[in-house]
């Protein structure tokens, strides 16, 4: 396939039933590079009709039987063969989705081989698919299917783009569902590679269908179409809640990751010094514009200086700069987020917190760069350590007991990640069996990967993406009794 054909001389294009097209208005939407704050591509602005057009070439598809046919075995190669193609076209995803989305080139690497990965992983388990037979009595046989939910509606963010539409494209196709995805409007185009991939290695046509435009209208009409039989959206709380309202209008099943406030706690006992590069790391990875960020830590109160002091240690051996020249330290996505992050700055400043470095933005730079930030003196009921920021600001609280340490941890609306460092066993298990966390990372912030289920408690969220049980998001169990004649 000629990858031109993703664009026009107006900009890219939306990808429907193998081909792309352009949104019906003809109109366009601004991509901008966050490292210069300039404009240098265009993606669809599409619309209610142009999702209609998607779900439509999704539902034909699935009236094909033609994932559902295959044999299964058939199936996973197929997968493993998306796999293939992906890295193979690795080359053009990086650059790209380091000048969209900021990230440095290595993070947009990992990117490229995480998305791979998943196709592997669900490829793994499509043809392991079976049901189970259930005893009636004489005279019956009953058995159950496992078969597709349908078509499944998919909302991606814009942090983390082709990785997160991997992960729930993968397991949708291996469940032999159609998909109609909506990419993120702030960075689109390296999204477009998946349906590239996905129709080299062979995807029947329909069965992966990506549109892009705004959040209010192409987001809005994808999550209120009657046509679609599920819906995934990772994002904010409000969002959230808007996309749900869809969800139960229709009586159809939701997959939600809604966001975080994740704590780390940090014993006395401790390896500081690892400790603390694992908190950096954690907090200010890709801006902290990560849902699992760790953008609060917990500290004993003994060791809480010399922590503070490691964790500067690290981060002054940062470099920030564009991530196409490989910088740790990137721009955050838009004007808006650098605005909204400074003004948690300046309000945690106002509340009495003290920031021991950052909370400002990066004048010598062009594009979106505020310092990374930490806060001491924060106090449970600051907006800083309530709220989630989205970006570089870490937020440190003391404790002197266990208990404490738990009520200050969970002690906020958000229930995704959580964090514990410490040498002892004990503490650790304990710790995070209290955790209200539906990840948590002992020793080692963002340890896991694909095959490990991801997914948030509280106002996070509900489902887990990732690992074996993200796949029973994408079937339904069919019971068939029969009576002998």
């Amino acid at each position: 396939m000629n990858t031109t054909s993703m664009q026009t001389a107006g900009g890219w294009n939306n990808f429907v039933s193998g081909q792309w097209v352009a949104a019906a208005s003809g109109e366009y939407v601004s991509v901008v590079n966050p490292a210069t704050g300039e404009a240098f591509a265009e993606a669809p602005r599409s619309s209610a009709v142009d999702v209609d057009q998607a779900v439509s070439a999704a539902r034909q598809a699935l009236r094909s039987r033609a994932l559902y046919a295959m044999k299964p075995a058939a199936r996973s190669r197929l997968l493993f063969d998306v796999a293939r193609e992906l890295r193979l076209l690795g080359d053009k995803i990086v650059p790209l989705m380091t000048q969209e989305n900021g990230k440095s080139l290595a993070f947009s690497q990992d990117e490229v081989e995480c998305a791979a990965r998943y196709f592997e992983y669900y490829a793994g388990i499509a043809d392991k698919v079976h049901g189970r037979s259930i005893p009636l009595g004489e005279g019956y046989a009953d058995f159950t299917q496992l078969v597709p939910i349908g078509v499944s509606g998919q909302i991606v963010p814009w942090n983390f783009p082709l990785e997160i539409a991997a992960r729930s494209l993968a397991p949708a196709l291996a469940g032999a569902n159609a998909v109609v995805i909506k990419s993120p409007e702030l960075s689109p185009l390296a999204i477009g590679f998946l349906a590239v991939a996905c129709q080299r290695a062979g995807v029947p046509d329909g069965y992966v269908n990506i549109v892009s435009g705004l959040g209010d209208e192409a987001g809005e009409a994808l999550a209120a179409h009657p046509g679609i039989d599920q819906v995934v959206f990772t994002g904010s709380v409000q969002t959230g809640r808007r996309i749900l309202r869809h969800a139960a209008d229709h009586v159809r099943p939701a997959v939600m990751e809604l966001g975080g406030k994740s704590a780390a706690i940090v014993y006395a006992d401790a390896d500081l010094e690892s400790a603390a590069r694992s908190i950096a790391i954690g907090a200010f990875a890709h801006a902290g514009q990560v849902c699992s960020a760790g953008s609060r830590i917990i500290v004993e109160r003994s060791v809480h200086d010399a922590l503070i002091e490691e964790i500067r240690k690290v981060v002054s051996g940062f470099t920030m700069g564009p991530g196409t020249e490989n910088h740790f330290l990137t721009p955050l996505i838009s004007q808006k987020q650098e605005s909204r992050v400074l003004q948690y700055c300046k309000s945690g400043a106002d509340e009495g917190a003290q920031a021991v470095f950052g909370a400002r933005k990066c004048a010598d730079r062009a594009g979106f760069f505020v310092e990374p930030t930490l806060f001491v003196g924060v106090k449970p009921g600051m907006v800083i350590n309530r709220e989630e920021i989205f970006g570089p600001v870490l937020a440190a609280l003391t404790f002197d007991s266990p208990e404490e340490a738990l009520s200050h941890a969970n002690g906020t609306e958000y229930g995704l990640a959580a964090g514990v460092y410490t040498k002892s066993l004990k503490a650790a298990h304990w710790t995070a069996d209290r955790l209200d966390a539906g990840t948590v990372f002992v020793n080692e912030w963002f340890a896991g990967g694909n095959d490990t289920p991801f997914g948030g408690m509280k106002k996070s969220g509900f489902g887990r993406e990732k690992g074996v049980e993200a796949f029973a998001n994408y079937v339904q169990t069919r019971n068939i009794a029969i009576k002998y004649a």
